[in-house]
């Protein structure tokens, strides 16, 4: 990769993109930003073309890509043709999964309502939200069939905000 003409020191990458620099390392051990060239006295020395993959890397992730979607990506952004039909592909399937985690957060949302509402406006000493918390994920509570029935038809795996809403139903 051709670095460019800047020559940054790894701090100074760090402040230009907002990134923390043992991010921008394993960045590096990964592959996902090619090793720069070293000072005399060792230090990393990044170029221009660092700067700008990092902050493809950092809008990537910040659309919520995965490390591997953000390589894809990457990959074809290297290609000359830059083949905007495998690029549509990748961000169709993430924007599938972004809607998914939609649904999954609305669904969070009414059963938390649900859960707050059966809070006696903070004056007994019995609290559903307490409750909700110290049950073991799976343990039926109290009744909130219409977000289980919300959730149930869709469910794909989609890791812990489908645990968090089981845990309070």
């Amino acid at each position: 990769m051709e670095t460019g003409a800047a020559r940054l020191a790894i701090g100074t990458l760090s402040k230009h993109t907002g990134t923390n620099v043992e991010t921008i390392r394993y960045y590096e051990r990964v592959r996902l930003l090619p090793a720069p060239s070293r000072s005399a006295g060792g230090y990393r020395l990044y170029g221009t073309e660092h700067l700008k993959r990092l902050s493809f890397i950092r809008r990537a992730r910040a659309l919520g890509f995965s490390l591997e979607e953000v390589r894809t990506l990457l990959k074809l952004a290297d290609e000359r043709k830059r083949p905007c039909a495998e690029v549509r592909v990748v961000a169709e399937a993430h924007l599938d999964d972004v809607r998914a985690k939609i649904g999954d957060l609305k669904a969070m949302e009414r059963v938390l309502k649900a859960t707050v509402a059966r809070c006696a406006k903070g004056t007994g000493s019995h609290c559903p939200v307490i409750d909700a918390l110290y049950r073991e994920p799976g343990t039926p509570g109290p009744a909130l069939s219409a977000a289980r029935s919300a959730i149930a038809p869709k469910r794909r795996s989609r890791g812990a905000s489908a645990a968090a809403i089981r845990s309070f139903r």
